[in-house]
């Protein structure tokens, strides 16, 4: 059954799940995922802990415990998903080993109200860190404006970080930038520069719902064409721009100082088109020194059916950047796309916090009041 998931990482990518909850843990499936699945990493975000905690599903002697200390809600959010954090970084710790801390990685994310803070993502991205306590941790970063200064930073006091919400191609280019500055400032600190690991993570089907909404209101049979082709043709435009970067003398130096290059990672691809192929923002774009982070949905789908046929990103960039430009032609402003997707990227997740604060919170009361989470 695991077969297509076996020659995709055989070609280079490694699967890593989007998706943790507590019910992961304890019932093993995390670890049998990583043992039949191939999958060798974990990422998390907002609203996947919010999904995860409000079912309430092994949470409640965590939080009975967090209610009796009386603690703020925001405390109770951070130790309880720092904790599901620290457990699945355990159960990946032999894959972190095996791989020389390049993949066995579970990400956890800033506080997505203080996107446009540099100061306090510095902030909450060190004690996140701590909290963790683990080596196999990424900060999970927005590829914000302010994120920017911030990633730098991050990575210059040898912490390694997940850069997420990025949309543009010149918003990945500014992210690579900020990685290698901030290796440098770390190299002239004199941080080992091989422990620090990091991953961009490239928003694929997000670009096609929104294109496609657009395409679908020009309507003719150009922009009908077109539909279901930007998302994969901006990704691998984004493998191209990475390529040029860590083929730079400015990487070379760092390279040469013992660092790993910060790969992209494909992001957001469960395919939100029924009339697509679920396993289309997998399948095609498979390239060398790349991850792709599944829902256990996708991740189904391509050990059931997906034909991996190797790389499928070396060689497109004419043609992917063919399809951009008849977008453009069609009247769709790529840059106000780009911009509008990270504008709603960070709106969402902030609202998803919320709503796991407003969770927490309840269930917080239910114990102080005597009752239960149930």
């Amino acid at each position: 059954m695991s077969d297509a998931l076996k020659q995709l990482s055989d070609a280079g990518v490694a699967i890593w799940l989007d998706d943790l909850s507590r019910k992961r843990l304890t019932t093993g499936n995390l670890a049998e995922l990583v043992r039949d699945k191939h999958v060798v990493g974990v990422t998390t975000n907002p609203s996947i802990f919010q999904k995860a905690i409000g079912s309430g599903d092994g949470y409640e002697d965590q939080v009975k415990d967090l209610a009796v200390r009386e603690v703020t809600v925001e405390e109770a959010v951070r130790m309880i998903t720092t904790a599901d954090v620290r457990e699945a970084a355990d159960v990946l710790r032999p894959v972190y080993d095996s791989s020389n801390g390049r993949d066995g990685r579970v990400s956890i994310e800033v506080d997505p109200r203080l996107a446009h803070s540099t100061e306090a993502t510095i902030a909450e991205a060190k004690q996140l860190a701590w909290l963790v306590d683990r080596p196999n941790t990424l900060i999970k970063i927005p590829a914000t404006r302010a994120g920017l200064p911030a990633i730098t930073a991050v990575l210059a006091e040898g912490i390694s970080v997940n850069v997420t919400l990025i949309f543009s191609l010149e918003r990945y280019k500014a992210v690579m930038d900020a990685f290698l500055t901030g290796l440098e400032q770390a190299k002239a600190k004199g941080i080992d520069l091989s422990g620090i690991e990091s991953v961009a993570s490239f928003f694929v089907s997000r670009v096609d719902t929104e294109i496609d909404k657009r395409l679908t209101k020009i309507g003719t049979p150009e922009a009908e064409a077109l539909k279901g082709k930007s998302a994969i043709a901006n990704a691998r435009l984004a493998y191209q721009a990475y390529e040029e970067v860590f083929s730079s003398d400015r990487w070379k130096a760092l390279e040469a100082a013992g660092a790993k290059p910060q790969r992209p990672l494909w992001a957001s691809t469960g395919v939100k088109d029924p009339a697509y192929d679920d396993t289309m923002y997998v399948v095609d774009l498979v390239a060398p020194g790349t991850v792709n982070t599944m829902p256990e949905a996708t991740l189904d789908a391509v050990a059931d059916h997906g034909v991996v046929r190797g790389d499928t990103i070396s060689g497109t960039y004419a043609e992917a950047q063919a399809v951009l430009d008849a977008v453009e032609k069609l009247g769709i402003s790529y840059d106000d796309v780009v911009q509008l997707l990270e504008d709603e990227g960070v709106e969402k997740f902030e609202v998803s916090w919320k709503e796991l604060l407003g969770t927490v919170q309840a269930t917080l009361e239910s114990f102080v009041k005597g009752g239960s989470s149930k």
